[in-house]
């Protein structure tokens, strides 16, 4: 018998992988799989690839059903993981994949989402410098956002060993439609997306904020894209050296470097380009880094399955070092396919 979770919104699609996920997981049980709309049904009813949660029913998402787990997973709308965890005892240990508490500025928090900032919890991103060790000691952990995560794992480390000018990052980043969530909307249904690409929330995208203040960027420019695929994202981050005489061997150095020890970020060999399939599935991230021959500058390429690395395998990983766990437990560096 293994240490008890719960997830909350476990009806949508991350909370659908966080519970594909810990269905294989050696040491967490699912206690409860809550739901607002869904309660009452049977998790297969709405997960139909999940035959294991045959006889679990959706609960109502409230306190009382998530009291008794040793963690909750809180899979919520922005804006709505607050309210549950501020009820929550706090003997309970919780990852929220949500943004509620990823922003430490509540100026910046109001100007990207609305509302009112509910507060900062650790940042739930291991391979940062330092930062398993403070999620370690944490009992509440904001998860990264899938954006982010593509992001910031390719940015960060050049920008901390001075290889960057942190004032002037590019991103152009594409993303599946599983990343707008589960309800229903025109612009995603099928016969709207196949065959289509399309920016969205140009110049003002949420995740914004947070690649600048975990990358220590300084401003960025990104432009998402919305792509016909179900899941995965691929980001371009491209940005001025700090000085003329940066190479790019310099530049894979310090990814190489960065990330040789690490078990889900792999820094791809030369003349090899990350691509979503091969992380479909996957707690990995891939990378590479080239030079620009007209305008010199350099381009980190990152590829992530936006459901895995991106929500509930980051969470699953952040749960697994906030419990004592083995990091990688009921997680696969190994993609799928075809």
């Amino acid at each position: 018998m293994g240490m008890s979770v719960g997830v909350a919104g476990a009806s949508g699609y991350a909370g659908g992988e966080l519970l594909r996920l810990l269905a294989s997981h050696p040491d967490l049980e699912v206690s409860v799989a809550s739901a607002h709309a869904s309660a009452g049904q049977l998790v297969t009813d709405v997960h139909p690839h999940l035959p294991g949660y045959a006889d679990l029913r959706f609960a109502d998402t409230n306190v009382a059903a998530l009291a008794d787990a040793d963690l909750v997973f809180l899979a919520l709308p922005h804006g709505s993981s607050a309210a549950v965890a501020g009820e929550l005892s706090r003997r309970t240990k919780i990852v929220d994949l949500g943004a509620d508490f990823r922003l430490r500025s509540a100026e910046q928090w109001q100007r990207y989402y609305g509302g009112e900032h509910a507060g900062t919890w650790t940042y739930g991103l291991p391979e940062l410098p330092g930062q398993r060790a403070l999620i370690a000691a944490s009992d509440r952990v904001a998860n990264t956002g899938c954006y982010a995560v593509s992001v910031i794992t390719g940015l960060a480390p050049l920008v901390a060993a001075d290889v960057v000018d942190p004032s002037d990052i590019v991103v152009v980043a594409a993303s599946g439609t599983s990343g707008a969530g589960r309800s229903a909307k025109v612009n995603l249904l099928g016969s709207e997306v196949m065959g289509d690409l399309s920016a969205y929330k140009v110049g003002a995208h949420q995740h914004v904020p947070e690649i600048l203040q975990a990358s220590g960027a300084v401003t960025l420019s990104m432009t998402p894209v919305l792509a016909p695929m179900p899941r995965g994202i691929l980001a371009t981050i491209t940005a001025r050296p700090m000085s003329s005489g940066v190479s790019i061997e310099d530049v894979r150095d310090v990814l190489r470097a960065a990330y040789h020890a690490e078990r889900f970020i792999h820094v791809l060999p030369d003349g090899r380009q990350p691509h979503t399939a091969a992380t479909l599935g996957s707690n990995s991230v891939h990378l590479q880094a080239s030079m620009d021959l007209s305008s010199g500058r350099i381009i980190v390429t990152s590829a992530i399955d936006n459901l895995g690395k991106g929500a509930a395998g980051q969470a699953i990983q952040n749960a697994n070092i906030m419990l004592g766990l083995d990091e990688a437990a009921g997680l696969t560096v190994n993609g799928t396919a075809p």
